[in-house]
């Protein structure tokens, strides 16, 4: 079998996660290795035993690998492994790292500045508009929007990315030919036409369940540079993803809430316990401040299109990676206001410039 191949067989296997498969892989060399090693062999290494190891000498009675390929081809939907290039380097950081992630859509979305908005699926009409604010707003500033495409608040959160024209990708809590719930599928859909992501490490056929949405929650704060919670009851499981993004040391930001709306206590208990409290985006985005001047050389200097005017041409120049006030690059470029505004929109709707909150001006990434 080739290497992605072999990921697909240990990825079906319930008994073996992320870190059982890392340490066959030290033990052997390669992941192509393990599934050339007798019982034994592999029973004796560190945290395997009989259990394990005959589950993986016996994988074919429960996964049908020729099925999953043929599948993925007819469904439209992409696969890449833990060693692949193309792997989210922020995933590598986190403990457990999905083995494989199965994706529709523009798998680029995930290596931009990102944000998780998280929440209960019972939420008030006061959550929903925040998080559609706050995350249209992020969107906006040019971040990228995460969530879990479940009911509520993470439904809010795509919604609000999408209307700012923004990016955002959503992990989902079962493979990606069971949409839940049904009714996102729209959702969804528009997600990937507007170089979106749909995001899962689960086998095709994988309904939902309660192990597979905590297993979720770490996919979206690991993507994440930060993951903000909107209305949270003391035992829902964006508390969860709280956790789990402050032991993989991101950032956690909160939105209070009424004092006697049950949904609001556990991002109380988050502030308390030292999440940023957030009552604008500014919150936020202060936090990721230093993000919008971190660009490499060639992203600083790529080609500009040629059919620009004169006058766009000197924006574009005058404007860097990092944001600069309206005010400081209509004096560097020497134009009138009105025709700063009005050059400024056109590269705006050109997707070559973005504004940020407070009239900053940046380049797109």
């Amino acid at each position: 079998m080739e290497r992605l191949e072999c990921y697909l067989v240990l990825n079906s296997l319930r008994l073996i996660g992320p870190a059982r498969v890392r340490r066959l892989r030290q033990a052997f060399g390669s992941v192509e290795k393990i599934f050339s090693q007798s019982a034994s062999a592999l029973a004796a290494v560190d945290g395997i035993g009989q259990k394990i190891a005959q589950s993986l000498r016996e994988w074919e009675r429960n996964f049908d690998l020729a099925e999953e390929l043929r599948r993925l081809v007819e469904l439209n939907v992409s696969v890449i492994d833990c060693e692949d290039e193309r792997y989210p380097k922020q995933l590598t950081e986190i403990y457990d790292p999905p083995l494989v992630l199965y994706y529709k859509g523009d798998l680029a979305a995930v290596n931009r500045r990102g944000v998780g908005v998280v929440g209960s699926r019972q939420t008030s009409h006061y959550g929903l508009e925040t998080a559609k604010k706050l995350s249209y707003q992020m969107a906006y500033a040019g971040l990228t929007v995460t969530s879990g495409l479940a009911r509520g608040i993470d439904t809010a959160a795509h919604q609000g990315a999408l209307a700012a024209k923004g990016r955002t990708v959503a992990v989902l809590g079962c493979s990606l030919d069971l949409m839940y719930p049904p009714e996102n599928q729209a959702l969804a859909d528009a997600m990937i036409e507007n170089n979106g992501l749909l995001l899962s490490e689960f086998s095709l056929k994988t309904p939902p369940d309660k192990q597979t949405f905590p297993m979720r929650n770490r996919i979206v704060s690991g993507l994440s540079g930060g993951v903000l919670v909107i209305e949270a009851g003391e035992h829902s499981g964006a508390l969860i993803t709280a956790r789990m993004a402050a032991d993989q040391g991101r950032q956690v930001f909160a939105v209070p809430g009424r004092i006697d709306n049950p949904q609001a206590k556990g991002c109380h208990r988050l502030i308390k316990d030292g999440a940023k409290l957030v009552e604008s985006v500014d919150d936020i985005l202060a936090e990721f401040e230093f993000l919008f001047s971190k660009v490499t050389v060639s992203e600083s200097r790529r080609a500009l299109p040629e059919d620009l005017t004169d006058e766009e041409r000197l924006i574009m120049e005058k404007l860097e990676m990092e944001e600069i006030h309206l005010d400081e690059l209509t004096r560097k470029c020497g134009l009138p206001s009105a025709r700063m505004s009005s050059t400024l929109l056109r590269l705006e709707m050109r997707k070559l410039v973005r504004q940020l909150p407070g009239k900053f001006f940046v380049k797109t990434d």
